[in-house]
């Protein structure tokens, strides 16, 4: 009777924490990207832009250079290079769409999409024009 026992809810707890801890992977990788670009004369201008479409990991200018940036983490470089999928693209394609509506100022500058990834004990790598074929 006055046994206590875990609530059955308790058995979600690995996948929560494996949530947050992907979450914090995700904006240390984003810090990292972030720092890397002001490095390189960009002023970032929006970290996770949300819309109902999709989301962009970061928004910079530099001149007239406007990018929309995938920031990926993984254990390594290439493993992070292969986590961008086309249906990504797609989104973040569609959610640089909706920023260009909200900013149009930002319409007559040039536009491009890159990825930065980010992998442990390595240099973060930015991979400019990255949606071109």
């Amino acid at each position: 009777m006055g046994r206590r026992t875990e609530p059955t809810a308790g058995a979600r707890a690995p996948a929560s924490g494996e949530r947050r801890a992907a979450f914090r992977l995700g904006v240390s990788a984003e810090i990292r990207a972030a720092a890397l670009l002001l490095a390189q004369g960009y002023g970032v201008v929006a970290r996770r832009f949300r819309t109902p479409v999709g989301e962009i990991d970061l928004v910079a200018r530099r001149g007239n250079e406007l990018i929309f940036v995938e920031v990926k983490a993984r254990d390594s470089l290439d493993d992070a290079a292969e986590a961008v999928t086309g249906r990504q693209r797609r989104r973040i394609i569609a959610a640089a769409e909706v920023w260009l509506a909200r900013h149009p100022d930002d319409v007559t500058r040039e536009v491009r999409f890159d990825v930065i990834l980010v992998a442990p004990r390595r240099w973060p790598r930015h991979i400019r024009a990255a949606f071109e074929t």
